[in-house]
């Protein structure tokens, strides 16, 4: 359970190290955190404290579909609110990292920042996912999408990765007048970080869930 824990806590630090490093690139933020970026710089508020009020978002909207969609969840939805504490410690490894790491200023280095934000971010998905403990509420959400849907958690990924950018495009475009934190960086992220995962698991998970103790799926 320790080497679960470790694995678990470790992805989240990994996690939150990509979208932060996502953020400085100047390229465009990660699509799941977009609607929190745009929020943020149009009002001058705290991306880390907009990202755990998303988040929270995204918690009771997963909740409310399986309320409805899904009654034979209804049961165990106590397990999803505790997404709620786990948003909140994501938000303050955000305010850490964002602190701490300088933005891109040349174009070599929002390359291979951009680069960086991507490997770190399916791989801390990936092991965030693998420990089955309490995911993170994007991925809970884009998992319920899919069962809602019937049609699996990559649609339900697709879907809400759309919905974020949509959302901040239009909150953008009536706050500013422009599009903020949408861009090629944005678009990468979306392709990009599914393919982190897959190899990583592809290559990782069975090694990780056997050290950690965890049954693969």
């Amino acid at each position: 359970m320790i080497n679960r824990l470790l694995s678990y806590g470790l992805g989240i630090v990994i996690l939150a190290l990509g979208i932060t490093l996502n953020t400085k690139t100047g390229l465009g933020v990660s699509a799941l955190v977009s609607i929190a970026y745009t929020v943020a710089n149009a009002w001058n508020l705290n991306f880390a404290l907009m990202t755990f009020l998303l988040y929270t978002c995204f918690a009771l909207i997963e909740v409310g579909l399986k309320w409805g969609f899904l009654p034979q969840l209804r049961k165990v939805l106590w397990k999803d609110l505790l997404q709620i504490p786990f948003s909140l410690a994501f938000s303050l490894l955000l305010n850490v990292f964002g602190g701490i790491i300088p933005v891109a200023e040349h174009v070599g280095a929002q390359i291979v920042m951009l680069v960086l934000a991507i490997v770190c971010t399916g791989i801390g998905a990936a092991m965030i996912v693998d420990m089955h403990l309490i995911p993170n509420p994007a991925d809970g959400l884009a998992q319920t999408l899919g069962m809602v849907t019937k049609k699996g958690m990559g649609l339900g990924k697709n879907l809400l990765d759309c919905s974020c950018v949509g959302i901040s495009a239009v909150i953008g475009l009536v706050a500013r007048g422009r599009l903020i934190g949408i861009g090629i960086g944005t678009i990468a992220a979306m392709i990009g970080v599914g393919r982190v995962v897959a190899l990583f698991n592809r290559c990782f998970e069975t090694k990780l869930c056997r050290t950690a103790g965890v049954e693969k799926v």
